[in-house]
Formats: structure tokens, C-alpha cells, sequence
């Protein structure tokens, strides 16, 4: 017995067209815009804390005011910095990435699901 053929190609070919598709490249090179170079700046201050931690211990020691030194500063600054950089990734994602990923996942853009020249149903 033969399989009746469907209208709609399989999955995998789906998937596979789905990320060769101009909207999803457009979708991965603005999430890629972001959050590499961010993730990158972010581990850079982070080592310099932990190599001034080790290297710089005078530096680090030194006091600000009352019991508070610099690399408690620092320290409490690497807690700022984090929740800062996941307030400002949430905002990008709803302003630059969930609206077109919205739209590749309903297939409302051209192309993004279907075939070139295919309807899909």
C-alpha cells in the first residue's frame, strides 16, 4: 500500500525550509546582535572583578566610606549589572524579536512556512 501524499511537506522539510528563510535569519542575526556582544562585555567585567580580586587586593581593600570597600562596590555592582542587562534584553526581545518570531510562527510572513509557489493550507 502507498501513503497517500499530503499537501503539506513534512516536517523536517518544513523546519529545514523554516531556517533557511530570510525572516529567520534576519530573527537569529538580531538576537545574535545582542546578546553576543552583551554576554561578551558582561563576562569581560566579571573577569576584571575576579583578576582585580587577585592581583589587586590594595586596589580592592581600599575604603569608600564606613565599612564598605571597593570591592564590595564592585561586587554589588556585578548584582546591578545583571539584573540591568535582563531588564534590557526582556525590553529588545518585545520590542526587536517577539513580533517577527510571532509572525514566522503563524507563517504570516511570505515564505516562512511554505514553499516557494505552494499555498500553504
Amino acid at each position: 500500500m502507498e501513503t497517500p501524499s499530503t499537501d503539506r511537506p513534512a516536517i523536517p522539510d518544513r523546519l529545514e525550509h523554516l531556517e533557511q528563510s530570510e525572516e529567520f535569519r534576519r530573527l537569529r542575526g538580531s538576537f545574535r546582535g545582542f546578546a553576543f556582544p552583551v554576554t561578551a562585555g558582561f563576562i569581560l567585567w566579571y573577569l576584571l572583578y575576579v583578576l582585580l580580586s587577585n592581583y589587586a587586593p590594595g586596589l580592592m581593600g581600599t575604603k569608600l566610606f564606613g565599612h564598605v570597600n571597593v570591592a564590595l562596590a564592585l561586587g554589588l555592582l556585578q548584582f546591578a549589572s545583571t539584573f540591568t542587562i535582563a531588564a534590557w534584553y526582556a525590553r529588545y526581545a518585545d520590542r526587536r524579536l517577539d513580533p517577527p518570531a510571532a509572525a514566522i510562527r503563524e507563517g504570516r510572513t511570505a515564505g516562512a512556512l511554505t514553499e516557494p509557489g505552494r499555498a500553504d493550507s
